[in-house]
């Protein structure tokens, strides 16, 4: 008998993408961690640290199961754009994004019954356009930016911004499916 399956994040996103490969949680359990970038710590490092704390701290309120957690962060090279505090912070890292290039990582942690951490980590280059200021102004008005990492949604207006993307989409919605799956594959939890 597989062990029940819990899911450290409150994100609708991200069960609405667990349930795109057959995944539905036993349970939602948020992690409540400190989210506070370290000193220098690079963003890719950040996305896959917070996943591993979160689902640490998921875990030792739920002995026996199987804790998934995932932790989104922007990168804009050595530069973490996590979630806006207000309108002013979103526009900032939106005219930052504007024209460029950047990556968002999605740290994915596994916790098993015994306690053994796996992860994995997704990486998907975007390019925006060169945004205009009604841009930015209609997408600050319309809160899309609130909550998130980077400011943005790509699954709502931003995506019509996006230039290029190189790697998994749901993994900028905030889980990349692939290496989800191939986690919960590795410890028996999904079947092909």
């Amino acid at each position: 008998m597989r062990p029940p399956l819990v899911l450290a994040s409150a994100s609708p996103r991200r069960l609405e993408l667990l349930a795109r490969i057959g995944v539905a949680p036993d349970r939602v359990l948020p992690a409540e961690i400190d989210e506070t970038p370290g000193k220098a710590e690079l963003p890719r490092l950040l996305a896959a640290r917070l996943a591993a704390e979160k689902a640490r701290a998921v875990a030792a309120q739920a002995p026996g199961a199987l804790v998934l957690a995932a932790d989104t962060v922007v990168g804009v090279g050595r530069r973490i754009l996590g979630k806006p505090a207000d309108a002013a912070e979103a526009r900032r890292f939106l005219a930052l994004l504007s024209g460029r290039r950047h990556h968002v990582y999605t740290g994915v942690a596994l916790v098993t019954p015994d306690g053994t951490l796996r992860q994995r980590l997704g990486d998907t280059i975007l390019a925006f356009q060169r945004l205009t200021e009604a841009q930015i102004a209609a997408h600050l008005a319309s809160g899309e930016w609130q909550g998130v990492a980077g400011g943005y949604q790509i699954q709502k207006s931003a995506e019509a911004w996006v230039r290029y993307l190189g790697g998994s989409h749901s993994n900028v919605v905030g889980l990349p499916l692939f290496e989800t799956a191939q986690l919960l594959r590795g410890v028996g939890w999904l079947r092909p």
